[in-house]
């Protein structure tokens, strides 16, 4: 485990300030350098990424958590700081999130690998010599520690960044069932609620009947309350897990740490309040290659330090290009 250089700020003194505050109050700059490309994946849907930079600088892909997107004001920040800093990035937009719904009843979950290896080789094809990079964010991160650890040493990166991961998702789901954390599920599921319905409007106005059918066919998710309920019966029925609990079981990236085989930083912090701290794993889970960085407070994707509260400093557009850095130089 490495020691951090993080300090909250004193004005954001507990885990949902930290994590609350980025939200409501960030204020991220748009690039006229952003452009958008749509990559047709080989299951005939697709997936937008949105760049930013070009030549032949090293490429950094972007993982959103979540109801995120490309629009994220972590995702846009992360782009701003590493265009400064030499680097040219992709945020991967997951299936359904680009602003627009995929065309098949399938949708992202948390152990859906399978794009990001498709975006990954199609980038590796057009520029073999490219030094490329990864960086996951929460439900993101959890997707590339699995799809890390599924690859071992096949993978040509020169190192990967995950933050604020759910490594035991089944522990996750039953932590936001509790306290002032139920106030992030509610808002979370509700955004999935809505997700699904656009999805099936769309795939309706389209033409796609066969498709609408099967999100027809999960059922009323009105009445869903939990990750539980949710998880078992939309992401599992929809892409072929038995239950909640095999999809958690399958899905979770704490058993993918061991095999991991690129230079690979967790950053976690212990007060996230979308976990418990017995979902962190231990240092004999971890492969060799892969370094924990754990901080007292930050809450989930928050890391807000900086003495003046009108100047809020995002510690992660610190500490993400340095370890890039580092790692370019090794």
């Amino acid at each position: 485990m490495q020691q951090t250089t993080f300090k909250p700020a004193w004005w954001l003194n507990n885990t949902h300030l930290q994590t609350i505050f980025p939200s409501f109050f960030r204020k991220t700059t748009c690039h006229t350098d952003v452009w958008r490309e749509r990559l047709i994946t080989p299951d005939n849907d697709f997936v937008d990424l949105d760049f930013c930079g070009k030549g032949k600088q090293p490429l950094v892909i972007l993982l959103h958590g979540l109801t995120g997107s490309s629009q994220s004001g972590y995702i846009k920040g992360l782009q701003q700081v590493l265009i400064d800093q030499g680097f040219r990035s992709v945020a991967l937009n997951f299936r359904g999130c680009s602003g627009e719904s995929n065309n098949l009843a399938r949708c992202y979950h948390s152990g859906e690998t399978e794009d990001i290896h498709f975006v990954y080789q199609t980038l590796r094809k057009r520029e073999p010599d490219v030094a490329i990079a990864v960086v996951g964010f929460s439900l993101g991160g959890n997707v590339l520690l699995k799809w890390l650890g599924e690859q071992g040493n096949k993978l040509s990166l020169f190192c990967a960044i995950s933050v604020s991961v759910p490594f035991v998702l089944s522990s996750c789901a039953t932590r936001l069932d509790s306290g002032f954390s139920r106030i992030y599920r509610n808002n979370l599921l509700n955004e999935l609620k809505d997700y699904i319905k656009i999805k099936q409007q769309h795939l309706l106005t389209t033409g796609q009947h066969k498709e609408a059918e099967k999100i027809s066919q999960l059922g009323d998710l009105s009445e869903i309350k939990s990750f539980w309920q949710y998880d078992g019966q939309v992401v599992a029925k929809l892409h072929g897990y038995k239950s909640a609990e095999d999809y958690y079981q399958k899905s979770s990236s704490r058993s993918f740490l061991k095999t991991i085989a690129i230079p690979t930083l967790l950053i976690q912090s212990q007060d996230d309040p979308f976990m418990s701290k017995d979902v962190i794993p231990g240092h004999n889970e971890l492969s060799a290659m892969v370094c924990l960085e754990l901080t007292q407070g930050g809450g989930h994707v928050g890391f807000v330090g900086g003495i003046n509260p009108f100047k809020p400093e995002y510690w992660l557009e610190q500490r993400i290009p340095e370890f890039l850095q580092q790692q370019l130089t090794v």
